[in-house]
């Protein structure tokens, strides 16, 4: 299983890899600074988006686990038979 980030700023969502803590450091300076500019790195490969944060702005984190899809689907085949589909 790999664990996966969301950052949520003002409604939009971003996906991070593991680690982030470096990241939420870089976020918390430009805040407690004024407001910055911040790059978010991609989930897979790219340049990545620069936001402005600032005081005031809604920024959530959360995190969670993502499994490998072919266990998923063995398990989602495994609860239609039960139902007799």
């Amino acid at each position: 299983m790999a664990i996966v980030n969301r950052l949520t700023v003002d409604g939009r969502d971003y996906f991070l890899p593991d680690p982030v803590t470096e990241l939420k450091g870089k976020i918390l300076e430009a805040i407690k600074a004024g407001g910055g500019y911040v790059n978010i790195p991609p989930l897979r490969g790219g340049p990545g988006v620069d936001i402005l944060f600032s005081p005031g702005m809604p920024v959530t984190w959360s995190q969670f686990e993502v499994g490998d899809a072919g266990a998923n689907a063995d398990e989602a085949s495994d609860d239609a038979g039960d139902y007799g589909l």
